[in-house]
Parts: structure tokens; sequence; C-alpha cells
């Protein structure tokens, strides 16, 4: 008996002494800076295990008693290699050496090389700064959104045109946010410029498909961008001069090593030159990017950032137009445990736009605010398991439009259209998990809740139909009212819930190679009430409720991974299909435009996009770059609702106006010296669908066209080529000064792409033409860079 009861308890000591295990968590910074690091991966050598540090740099890693040897490594930092001891939960913060070989190439990730295959990750792009910086593009000034449009899948309605489209998405399904809150207009100049100040970013990430549990809102994909903190170990400030715009940054310690601000300011002056001629029209845009940082101590920091910008038009003292968005958001980054990080934000959105027309004397403004309270939790509960949880709450007011005199003398009489409130919260739970030495997951379950308040006027139809079908002319047109009700926002006029499950597998095949698949449902609340394929600021946003159901996404994505000669190449091959419920379509002759009943005008409908997209990319070496083909389909269809009536388009599937068949990126980079480094982008895509007229006929002197089926023609296909070099010049070791030259030609072979196609009679021939509206041409530019 006393040997069986030590056997036993032997057996029992050693099961405990096996599973004694710790944890060790940190942060990892810019050994220059003090910048938290994001996607840093922490190797342990010895388990063959791992981790990757969040979004503000924390890492956490459980561990057996005993040494360990780590690998930390990270794109553009020189790779460590430290060997650690522990016998109790312990604190390892790493600062990481900038690595001069790999700042000067272009790179362009999924997630690093080793990484990307064997996590359950897919159907998402990271752009690294360096590239945005470097890649030609219109009038020299680097652009974000601009080169989103090289990566597969990614598009958008053609020049001078605002936003973008994902995987046959529309631009308002794209949720933007930069530090967590939410930009509603990604553009300045309708296009010609982004928002982001691309010296005031840190990382950039883009989600296509396979979208985790915390982000909802948007149905097609999540851009991510979040500030640099700002440095806390020494000034800092650099910027540009360009053509016809500058920009400016500067950052530094508030208190060193704890506490540091971050500011800068872009603004356009070509609106200047026209001062010198008889042209009294402007047009210009400036913007502020701030953050503010403190470590209370080595569990908490305080983070305050904000945006602010504005775009301005004048024609002749008569019309001026002025929009643009402003965020805050303050957020509190908690060490919970070792092995729980915690971020509480409050975020603020708003979007503005206003418009004065002295010649009628009135002023109009609309927009959309929201105000967000969100909790997010990362916990790290094993080697092969992290969980993140949280819970958001957003509350949404909707002003669609306002008119008041702009003068004493004005006859215009106040008048506004009705203002909308919303309210929406979620929850979320998802897991990151390694299932065997092949198979990883990631799972979720997103919760959400939609609650359209109360109104001052909202309108009652017969049979709950705001359209109406009139059978003798078979169209559609607006119902009249039978009566209206008031309701205050205080009391919930409609109530939405969805949920939302999302899933990925990532099965490697070896250490090179593997095969993913991801599914996600989403759901999306808000509604860009336009009538053109790229937003304008006159666009109005418009909650769910009593006569707009939510958009509801379900889409797969299926993919093949692999790294080649050492991870010199890599190759990324993705399918899709995505179907969207309760898409909203316009009728015919729909008036968008200060419309208090937009209910009146619209019908539900679905849309549906599918395709095949490939990624290869060359990583190392002088020469660098990659070549991105999209070969997708897009459609929408608004059935008839009874057997009456006959639906859009006779109910049958159109394409929808960003419809594009091939889309073809190719992005060179080849570095001749350590002084020149030379880039080029060339694109081809499958011209956008169109409406054209194909007859006439003549009515009491007028000529009255016959259209085609909607968006059943095209545009010409579009293509371009840019160049650009930067020359460096070589650095004086005593002086911490730098600056580069960067000379660029946009369209380089002069191609005028068609951005629509207008019809008139030609007064000599009287006979009918085309004509062709292209907004560029050859643009060269030049960029002065510094840094300090």
């Amino acid at each position: 008996m006393n040997k069986f009861t030590s056997i036993l308890f032997l057996f029992f000591f050693s099961l405990l002494q096996a599973q004694e295990t710790y944890t060790i968590n940190g942060v990892i910074k810019d050994e220059s800076s003090n910048e938290t690091l994001y996607g840093v991966n922490i190797l342990v050598t010895d388990l063959n295990s791992g981790v990757v540090s969040n979004e503000y740099g924390f890492y956490s890693l459980k561990l057996p008693k005993g040494s360990h040897n780590l690998i930390i490594s990270y794109i553009g930092y020189q790779e460590q290699s430290i060997t650690i001891v522990i016998d109790r939960n312990s604190t390892f913060n790493f600062s990481l050496i900038e690595s001069s070989e790999n700042l000067e190439e272009i790179v362009i990730t999924s997630n690093s090389q080793r990484s990307n295959i064997r996590g359950p990750e897919m159907s998402v792009n990271r752009l690294d700064i360096n590239t945005i910086q470097k890649l030609p593009v219109v009038f020299g000034e680097a652009d974000v959104v601009k080169s989103l449009l090289l990566l597969p899948g990614v598009s958008n309605a053609g020049e001078g045109s605002s936003g973008f489209n994902v995987r046959g998405g529309a631009v308002d399904q794209n949720l933007i946010l930069l530090d967590e809150a939410t930009i509603y207009n990604s553009s300045h100049l309708f296009g010609l410029f982004s928002v982001f100040n691309p010296d005031a970013i840190k990382n950039l990430k883009l989600y296509k498909g396979g979208i985790p549990a915390k982000y909802g809102g948007r149905v097609s994909s999540v851009l991510e961008i979040f500030q640099k903190d700002g440095n806390s170990k020494e000034f800092k400030a650099n910027g540009g001069i360009g053509i016809i715009s500058s920009r400016i940054l500067a950052e530094g310690p508030i208190v060193q090593d704890k506490g540091s601000f971050l500011i800068g300011g872009r603004s356009s002056y070509a609106h200047l030159f026209l001062k010198l001629t008889e042209n009294d029209n402007t047009a210009y845009f400036y913007d502020l990017n701030t953050k503010l940082s403190y470590r209370l101590d080595n569990s908490n920091t305080l983070l305050f950032s904000g945006y602010f910008g504005r775009d301005v038009f004048n024609i002749s003292d008569s019309f001026k137009n002025t929009y643009g968005n402003a965020v805050f958001n303050l957020r509190w980054n908690h060490v919970l445990t070792d092995n729980i990080f915690t971020n509480l934000s409050v975020i603020y959105s708003d979007y503005y736009y206003g418009l004065t027309l002295d010649f009628v004397e009135f002023n109009w403004n609309s927009g959309i605010k929201n105000l967000n309270l969100k909790y997010d939790f990362s916990q790290y509960v094993s080697d092969n398991l992290s969980l993140e949880y949280g819970i958001q709450n957003t509350y949404y007011e909707f002003n669609p439009g306002e008119i008041e005199p702009s003068t004493p003398t004005s006859g215009i009489i106040d008048y506004k259209l009705t203002k909308k409130y919303a309210f929406e919260t979620a929850v979320y739970l998802s897991a990151e998990q390694q299932l065997s030495d092949n198979l990883t997951a990631e799972y979720g379950l997103r919760f959400s809740n939609f609650f359209r308040l109360g109104q001052d006027e909202l309108n009652i139809y017969n049979n709950d139909q705001a359209v109406i079908f009139n059978n003798d002319f078979k169209i559609y047109e607006g119902a009249l009212p039978i009566d209206s009700k008031f309701l205050k926002k205080s009391k919930v006029e409609k109530y939405f819930q969805a949920l939302e499950p999302r899933l990925a597998l990532a099965f490697s095949l070896s250490n090179n190679q593997s095969i993913k698949i991801s599914y996600n449902r989403m759901t999306q609340y808000l509604h860009l009430i336009t009538n053109t394929s790229s937003p304008t600021p006159l666009d109005i946003w418009a909650p769910s409720g009593k006569y707009i159901d939510p958009q509801i996404l379900d889409q797969v994505a299926l993919g093949y991974f692999r790294n080649l000669k050492e991870d010199v190449y890599s190759l990324e091959i993705e399918g899709f299909y995505k179907k969207i419920k309760n898409r909203i379509n316009y009728i015919d002759g729909a008036n968008l435009i200060a419309n208090n009943a937009i209910e009146q005008v619209i019908l539900p409908g679905k849309a549906r996009a599918y395709g095949l997209e490939l990624l290869l990319k060359k990583n190392k070496g002088a020469f660098t770059g990659w070549f991105a083909y999209t070969l997708s389909k897009s459609e929408q269809k608004t059935p008839s609702r009874t057997a009456l009536e006959t639906g859009i388009n006779n109910g049958t599937w159109y394409n929808t106006a960003y419809d594009k068949t091939h889309d073809i990126s190719i992005t060179a980079s080849y570095e001749l010296s350590e002084k020149w480094q030379v880039n080029s982008t060339f694109n081809y895509q499958t011209g956008l669908p169109t409406t054209y007229p194909n007859a006439q006929y003549n009515f009491e002197s007028l000529v009255i066209p016959v259209y085609s089926a909607r968006n059943s023609e095209r545009l010409p296909a579009y293509h371009r080529l840019d160049i650009s070099a930067t020359y460096t010049p070589a650095k004086n070791k005593n002086r911490d000064f730098k600056s580069s030259w960067n000379f660029g030609i946009y369209n380089l072979y002069g191609r005028r792409n068609a951005v629509s196609l207008s019809f008139r009679n030609n007064e000599d021939s009287n006979m009918n033409e085309a004509v062709r509206l292209s907004i560029f041409g050859i643009i060269p530019s030049v960029t002065y860079n510094f840094k300090f």
C-alpha cells in the first residue's frame, strides 16, 4: 500500500511539474522613438510556438518554467535573438532597431512571410508606408487610397473619383477607421487626394474577407488605419513640398520616455496661382492630424488622437462648397492581468457638408454625427488559444439637410428635412486556436442590435408601401402618405438584431504552403443615398428603419498561399463568392437631393459578386514589386413584388456601376544605387458599365432619347502607366537632416481615359455624336521631402 501511494504521489508530482507554466508579457517598441510596433513576431524556437503583438504593441505568452530562446522579428527592423529564464510571471519589453538595408525596399505583405502561411488570416493586405510614399501618383502626392487600388480585388470608379470598391462592393460598404474613428468620406477634392497623411500613419490593414468578429457595420471591407503615437525620446520633424500641396509633421516628448505628442498638417495651394489670372474660382483642402500619448505606468497608457479636414470650393464668389471630417478618440490601454490586455475608447465622428449659393441667397447644411463607446479585451489563454471579446455602443444623428437664408433680404424661408436618430450596440467573441500542427482556426460570433429612434415626422403609407407601381405607364412612382406620426427620439420606432458568425481555417501543407477557407456574415444598418457610382459630398447617409431594411452579407473565400525560394517570392490565389440581401436600388427618375421622403424612390433588391484574385510578389532584392490580377463579376437585381410589376430592369440581374471583368496592376521598384530608386505602376481595367441611348423619337419638336437596359454598355477600357524616380543625397554624418527628391510622370503615354460619354447633335452634320470626357493627360510632378 505504501509503495502504491509513493508511486501515485510521484506521478501526480511529475504531472504538476510538467504543467508548471508562467506568463510573460510586454510591449515591443521602436528603439529610436518608443513607437509601439504592431504585428511583430515573437517566436519561441525550442517550443516552435509564438505570438504576434497587437495594434498597441502588446504581447503575452505562456511558457514552461526554465530557459527559452526567443526570436523577435519585424519587417524593416533587425532581428533579435534573446535567451530568457523564467520561474515566475514576468514582463519583458523589447526595443527593435531599424535595419537600414530593408528600409529602402518596397514591401507589400499580407502578413510576415512565415506567419501568412500558418495563420488563419486571409483576404487581408498591409501596405508598407515606405511603399506608399514612393509610388508614382497624380500631382506627386503620396496617397493611401490610390495605393490600395494596386491590390487584387480593389478598384474605384476611375480618375477623379472618391472612395474605393472591394470585391464588387459599393463604396458605402467599406468601414474606414482612423484610430478606431469612422471616416465617412475618405477623399479630398472629389477623389484627387485621400484624407490620410502618410507621414502620420503607423499601420494600415485592409480586410477584404474573413473579417474578425470585432468589426461590423459594413458588408464589403474594413480599412483599419492607426496614427503614430509620437516620439517620446527626441524631437523629430519631416514633411514635403510639392507642386500643388505641402505637408509638415512634428513629434517629440512631453515627458521623456513617458509622454509624446504628434501634430501634422497638409494644405493645397494651387488656388493661389489662380489669383494671378482673371479666374475667380478656387479649390483647395487642408487637414490636421494630432495625437497625445502618456504612459502612466507599465500597465496603463492614455492616448488622445484627432483629425480635422476641410475642402473648400468657390466659384466666382457666388457658389461656395465646404465639406469634411472631424474625429476624436480618447483611449485607455490597460494591462488587466498578465495575459489580458484591454482598450477602452470614447470616439466622436462628424461628417459635415455645407453649401452657400449667394445668387439665390441661401445656405445648405447636412451631415452625420456619431458617438461611440467601446471596450475591447485581448486574452492570451495559452500558446494555442487567444481570445478577443468586447462591447460596442454607437449613437447616430443624421441631418439630411436644412436650408436657411444667407442674407437679411433673402426670400428663402427656413426649411429643415427631418432629422433621424439611431442607436447601435454589439457584443462579440472571437478565438484564434491552433487545433493541430497543421490546422489553425479563427472563429467567432458577433451579436448586433440596431434601434431606429423616433423623429419629428414619419410618413404612413397604405399597406406600408412607399413606392407603388403605375400599371398604366409601367413605371414605379412614390406613393402619397395617408398620414404621419410624431415619435420622441427617446422611443424606439424600429428594432433590428442580427447574429453574425465568422470562421477561417488554415491547413498547412508544409512550412511554405497552405490552403485557407473563410466564411463571414455581416450586417450593415446604414445606407448611402447617392445617384453616382462614386460618392460626392452631397450624398446623404440614412439609417435602416420602417421602410429600409439592413443589408446582410454572406461571403465565402478559398485560397492557396505559398512562399518560394526562401521567401524571395510569394504567391496568393483566392476565389470568393458573396451575396447581399436588401441592397437598395432607385426607381427611374428618382429625385435624391433634398428629398424628405427618400423611401418614395427606393426599392429593396439584392446583389452578388464572385471572382478570382491572384497576387505574385517579389519581396527581396534590388528589384521588388508585385503583379495583381482580378477576374470578377458584380451584379444587382431588384425583382418585382407582385405579378403585375416589372421590377427594375425587368427584374433581371444587371451589372453594378462598379463591375469590372478584368483588373490588372503591375508595380515595380528598382534600386539603381544608394542614391537613386525608380518605381513604376501599370493599370488595366475593363471599362465601367454605363447606360447609353440606343434610339430616339420626335415629339412636338422635341428629340426624346430611348435608353438601353441598365448598365448594359461599357466605357472604353482604362489603362495607364506611371513612373517615378527618387533621389536621396548622401547624408552629412554630422547632421540629422535627411532629404530626397521625387520626380514623377503620371499617365506617361497620355491615355485619354473616359470618365463618361455623352451624346449630342453635331451642328455641322446634324448627326448624333459621342463626346468623351477625360480628366488627366500627362502630369509631371516634383516633390521635395525632408526629415530632421
